[in-house]
């Protein structure tokens, strides 16, 4: 366990604690704010097409063997979604997101995030963000910035803009090549056993468990021996011991 040159941070449930999702307040945003619904189509009957369409895609699958490995970008999501309906949408599709999202989800930085990152900016420690998300990078960005605005990530991968979702090894080799380095000189930290943990694994990546937002202990134990940690303090602690 080298210390590292640069760390990847997963987004949901790591930097950001998502509290609470409740897309039908989200879709009634939407047809409120950004829609033309000739036929009056109500919005529990869009929410649960888009349930059925995220059971479609895979979104809904459970245990490992469940999870998808490709991502559906979630502005062809929302097109499908409500032209099915013959629903025009008048905004554009960034601006749909961003009402659904307000009015969905909320959310808050996990417990000393900030403390953390500002310890890698004065130790000269890079960083990054790879989120499996069907939302639009910029979104993504949006919502970082939103919740972490003192601090600026290297880059951020939103698993929507590339194809591949985690574990797969392709947006791990991706972020590897946007640092330029190797992936003994990389942490990633994630809350996701699977995705994270396992995943970053794979591709040689030192992994760090976080669980300080788990809301589901003891679900799934990752494969891979890994660094496990509940506080952002906890971990300057560790890289503090590791000064060379």
């Amino acid at each position: 366990m080298n210390r590292p040159k640069m760390i990847i941070f997963d987004y949901g449930q790591t930097l950001v604690h998502e509290k609470s999702f409740d897309g039908l307040r989200g879709t009634k945003a939407v047809l409120r704010e950004a829609a033309r619904n000739p036929n009056n189509i109500a919005a529990e009957e869009v929410q649960a097409m888009a349930d059925k369409l995220n059971e479609d895609i895979g979104r809904r699958g459970t245990g490992i063997d469940g999870q998808p490995v490709l991502e559906v970008h979630n502005h062809m999501f929302q097109k499908y979604l409500y032209e099915y309906f013959g629903i025009e949408l008048t905004k554009p599709a960034g601006e749909v997101e961003r009402i659904f999202e307000e009015a969905a989800l909320a959310a808050e930085p996990t417990e000393n995030i900030s403390e953390f990152l500002r310890y890698l900016e004065d130790s000269h420690i890079r960083t990054g963000v790879i989120s499996n998300t069907a939302i639009s990078g910029d979104r993504l960005k949006a919502r970082i910035s939103r919740h972490i605005p003192s601090h600026n990530f290297e880059f951020i991968i939103a698993s929507s803009e590339y194809i591949f979702r985690k574990p797969h090894k392709r947006i791990f080799e991706l972020a590897l090549r946007k640092a330029n380095l190797a992936p003994c000189d990389v942490w990633y930290v994630g809350d996701n056993a699977f995705c994270d943990v396992d995943g970053a694994a794979e591709c040689g990546i030192f992994p760090v468990w976080y669980r300080g937002a788990e809301e589901e202990p003891g679900r799934y134990s990752p494969r891979s021996s890994c660094l496990e940690i509940y506080n952002w303090t906890e971990l300057i602690e560790i890289l503090m011991r590791k000064v060379e």
